[in-house]
């Protein structure tokens, strides 16, 4: 188990084992736990809360796991749970044994700072409630475990009472306790607010203050630093913000603001790369899109679309990027759209690879076609295997096709036992080297019309083209544009194809979808013959 190498100045402790999981339709096994915490352990945080062990038999089963197959580097594996319940001695109580039996060498408890709760939820008096908080500690304490305590719904009680919030941090830190964290526990707070609270905390007790912040005023990063401001030195988070409701403080935007913007070493300098490729990992394990416009790592978090911006960025980059993007592992991308200029083309050939020096003329033709394409539906912004395609032939000429089309023909099948079979039927003709052509029939079956078209086209192609064998559909996106009534309406289709080493986005537009995923599949194998 690793030692604690997060900065003296400030902890980094992420909660999304603990906490994050409370999302809806996030569901970990424990496999997915372990893997998680290695993922962020890679980012360098300093504390990993991996569960509540006892309370539930997936975390208790972590912690065990955890023991033999968990080598950490930088951060510390930290269990959670209660103090001790109210009439029970502490050594009595199985919840608190339970964190012992996890042998981590962190405790996290979770305990009631707001009169209200204590009398209302716990249903015991606010001595008791304090005496809870430090049995527990000195308990945990004299069996060799650091305690941190979560004071719960810390902003909401200083509101209703200024004084018993601060007097259970007193009697935490009498105990033991190392730190002591103010929690947002209702996401209701706003950065002044949170900034003057601390404020007034920090100077009427000692000990390490922390923040934990939910987000549902759409606040919890900015709260979070406001905290660090006025004093606080441990900060809490989960990766993407994932939480209840409307989640937590994002962990991956934190550091990136404590290190970038507030000159913070929280995290090992070589581990501040890793955030973009963490944040999609623990994304794809949470089953949950990234968020493209997710700030720092969001995949358009450093694109841009304008012309305007393309025009600065050509001449300097960080003239429109707060950061260089490889401060985070994220890359800038130019957006090519209607809104393009000659700017935006030169840099987008410049991120594809295609040398665009002494194309002048070309370059213009490129913005006018790309603006009258897009008033008909068209998008390139998320299609640069189509863009690329286009460029190159207003700078080079249209390549020979790969064939030429007779024609297509599609069915679909709805059988009595309620199978679905798409077939499709392709008649192109191919060149030969001598000038001739050679037609072929090909007939494929899919798991739709297009996956059967794609089936059925490539099957024509491949004793020409070998390496379409190994391509195939990845993903198939539909939009309907200019909706007129009934089912007329123009169609734009974005296809995502892969090789198994890369993947390219193609589209096409029609008013029929079929014809539109056409235009979309032809541009992807053409791609996957000329340029990969």
């Amino acid at each position: 188990m690793a030692s604690d190498t997060s900065t003296p100045d400030l902890h980094v402790f992420d909660t999304t084992l603990r906490d994050g999981v409370q999302r809806e339709g996030i569901s970990f096994s424990v496999a997915d736990k372990l893997a998680v915490a290695r993922l962020l352990d890679e980012v360098g945080v300093g504390y990993i809360e991996g569960g509540w062990p006892g309370a539930l038999p997936k975390d208790t089963e972590f912690f065990a796991r955890a023991r033999t197959e968990l080598d950490l580097r930088h951060a510390v594996l930290v269990a959670f749970g209660a103090t001790r319940r109210a009439g029970v001695a502490v050594e009595d109580d199985p919840q608190v044994r339970a964190l012992l039996d996890a042998q981590t060498p962190v405790v996290c408890l979770v305990a009631k700072s707001d009169v209200r709760h204590v009398r209302d939820a716990l249903r015991t008096t606010l001595e008791e409630n304090l005496a809870m908080v430090a049995d527990t500690v000195a308990f945990l304490v004299a069996h060799g475990r650091r305690v941190f305590v979560d004071c719960e719904h810390f902003f909401d009680g200083y509101a209703a009472d200024p004084g018993y919030g601060v007097q259970v941090l007193q009697a935490a830190f009498g105990a033991g306790a190392e730190v002591g964290v103010l929690c947002d526990t209702n996401g209701g707070m706003l950065p002044m607010g949170v900034g003057r609270v601390v404020a007034d905390v920090r100077s009427r007790v000692e000990g390490r203050l922390g923040i934990h912040c939910q987000d549902d005023t759409g606040c919890a990063v900015a709260n979070s630093l406001a905290a660090v401001e006025a004093g606080v030195t441990h900060v809490q988070g989960t990766a993407n913000g994932y939480g209840e409701r409307a989640g937590n403080a994002d962990t991956f935007a934190l550091v990136a603001n404590l290190v970038t913007k507030m000159g913070l070493q929280v995290v090992p300098r070589e581990c501040l790369a890793e955030l973009q490729r963490v944040s999609h990992a623990v994304a794809e394990l949470a089953n949950i899109a990234p968020d493209d416009h997710q700030p720092y790592v969001g995949a358009s978090a450093f694109a841009h679309k304008a012309g305007l911006h393309a025009s600065a960025i050509k001449v300097a980059p960080e003239l429109y990027n707060h950061l260089d993007p490889a401060v985070v592992g994220n890359d800038m991308r130019i957006l090519v759209t209607e809104m393009a200029g000659r700017a935006s083309v030169e840099l987008k050939g410049r991120e594809l690879g295609v040398d665009l020096a002494g194309h002048a003329d070309a370059i213009g033709r490129v913005v006018d076609q790309v603006k009258v394409l897009e008033a008909e539906g068209w998008s390139f912004e998320a299609a640069d295997a189509s863009f690329e395609l286009l460029l190159r032939a207003q700078l080079f000429g249209a390549p020979d096709p790969l064939f030429t089309l007779e024609s297509y023909r599609t069915t679909v099948e709805h059988w009595g036992n309620g199978v679905v079979v798409s077939e499709a039927t392709v008649k192109v003709h191919l060149p030969a080297a001598d000038g001739t052509t050679e037609r072929v029939i090909s007939t494929a079956e899919g798991n739709g019309p297009v996956n059967a078209l794609d089936n059925a086209l490539r099957q024509a192609l491949v004793s020409r083209h070998p390496q379409l064998a190994d391509v195939s559909l990845a993903d198939y996106k539909v939009r309907i544009l200019g909706w007129n009534g009934g089912t007329g309406a123009t169609t734009r289709v974005l296809v995502d194809t892969t090789d198994g080493a890369g993947e390219w986005t193609t589209v096409g537009v029609h008013a029929n979808i079929v014809e539109a995923s056409w235009h979309a599949l032809v541009d992807a194998l053409t791609y996957a013959v000329r340029h990969r």
